[in-house]
């Protein structure tokens, strides 16, 4: 791993409660709560298209896309959403493109920028 990605994944495990980076470790993942509806998202390893909303039972009910602007490696990237997220959920999801997650793995694009990021 260069020395960019070490670093993004350094700093995203300082900023993870023990909880999810047990989860991280296991499957480079994590869950987060939203802070205005107190909904549950899992963040998975990656920079777009990597943000599920999840149910009571863990399943994915919807996807979330939404990036911070500029050249960040995956790490950056996911502790920007994390923060997003448990910080500015309702305005963070205003910006973000909605996808069926079944279709996660088709390519988008066009991920909306978080300029406040």
């Amino acid at each position: 791993m260069d020395a960019r990605k070490t670093r993004g994944i350094t700093l995203l495990r300082e900023w993870l409660s023990p909880m999810q980076r047990a989860q991280f470790d296991a499957s480079k993942s994590f869950d987060v709560v939203g802070c205005d509806s107190g909904r549950r998202y899992r963040i998975h390893y990656g920079r777009v298209t990597n943000v599920h909303e999840i149910d009571d039972a863990g399943q994915p009910v919807t996807g979330w896309c939404f990036v911070p602007s500029g050249h960040l490696v995956a790490g950056d990237v996911m502790l920007a959403q994390k923060i997003a997220l448990e910080t500015n959920e309702r305005t963070t999801l205003a910006l973000a493109n909605r996808f069926n997650v079944k279709c996660r793995d088709e390519v988008h694009q066009h991920s909306p920028v978080l300029e406040t990021m």
